[in-house]
């Protein structure tokens, strides 16, 4: 079998509302990169502005392909009516390459004091104190190409102390309990409902030696809520309606009283419906880290809140 991929640049902006439009489209996973990273590592001073992203998704190139492509056209003419979209390219990519080929498009990247993103094809030095975090997503989210999981990273470095647990809800690759592990969590939950992401976190933590730190499930927020578990620290690294969403569904009780959560997933324009919706919950949100458009909000329960 062939395939198509197709792939949109955009702005943050329209990232999230073409990502969604693509998901109905794609096969395994929709990826989203930020543009202009260059083929080395470099340090977080060098990290370009988020202005442009690169969505992408895989299509099957059999009977079906030319209706998909035109439902597609079709969902992008009506959005262009509310912002601008541009015009999808497409590119045939043959059966036994098609699950490697975004590949080409992932490169080490350096985030924060110490943190080393490192995909498993690339050999580079590794510093004695870096924290490496060595991936193979396979076709789930969490490259550390986006924005979005670039911002959970730098606040996980700055958040997670000895000893924590962790609860890291929607894990996609597995990168984020990878990092809070490495960083000195005691113990990390990873939950996500697609069983791919369940899968690809499994190898990526095999590979990064932190098995014994992190369990994985498929699962989301009602799995802990029946579980009545608390976290020290939770991540939650998804889209802006969902997390609003969650608050209306016990989001709030997953974190101990004294405890912080970091949301990321966030456009600008969207920060303060959603800490809003997080004031409601019981978490206070007290910072944020930005690029581009895109926001994380860092939270913390009051350590005097009983419920």
């Amino acid at each position: 079998m062939r395939w198509i991929e197709i792939a949109l640049s955009v702005d943050g902006e329209a990232a999230e509302a073409v990502a969604d439009l693509l998901s109905r489209y794609g096969h395994q996973g929709i990826s989203i990169e930020q543009e202009g990273i260059l083929p080395e590592a470099y340090s977080e001073a060098d990290v370009p502005p988020p202005e442009r992203l690169t969505v992408r998704a895989y299509m099957a190139d059999d009977e079906n392909v030319a209706l998909a492509k035109k439902q597609l056209e079709d969902g992008l003419r009506y959005m262009n009516m509310m912002y601008p979209m541009p015009q999808p390219t497409y590119r045939t990519v043959d059966d036994e390459d098609w699950a490697n080929v975004w590949r080409d498009h992932y490169h080490p990247i350096r985030l924060g004091q110490r943190i080393l993103i490192r995909p498993l094809w690339h050999d580079i030095p590794v510093g004695a104190d870096d924290i490496e975090l060595a991936l193979d997503p396979g076709m789930a989210f969490g490259t550390g190409t986006h924005p979005t999981t670039q911002l959970c990273l730098i606040a996980l470095e700055q958040t997670v102390q000895p000893g924590q647990r962790v609860l890291d809800l929607g894990c996609g690759s597995g990168i984020l309990a990878i990092a809070a592990a490495k960083l000195g969590a005691a113990s990390v939950l990873a939950l996500d409902i697609d069983e791919l992401a369940v899968t690809s976190t499994r190898e990526n933590i095999a590979v990064n030696g932190v098995g014994s730190k992190i369990d994985v499930g498929q699962g989301g927020l009602e799995t802990v809520i029946t579980s009545a578990r608390r976290f020290d620290l939770i991540v939650v690294n998804i889209i802006a309606p969902v997390i609003i969403g969650m608050c209306a569904n016990g989001l709030g009780q997953t974190v101990r009283p004294g405890g912080y959560a970091i949301f990321s997933g966030v456009i600008e324009s969207q920060a303060e419906e959603v800490e809003a919706a997080l004031q409601q919950t019981g978490l206070i949100p007290h910072d944020r880290h930005q690029q581009g458009d895109w926001l994380a909000i860092v939270c913390r329960r009051p350590a005097s809140d009983p419920s």
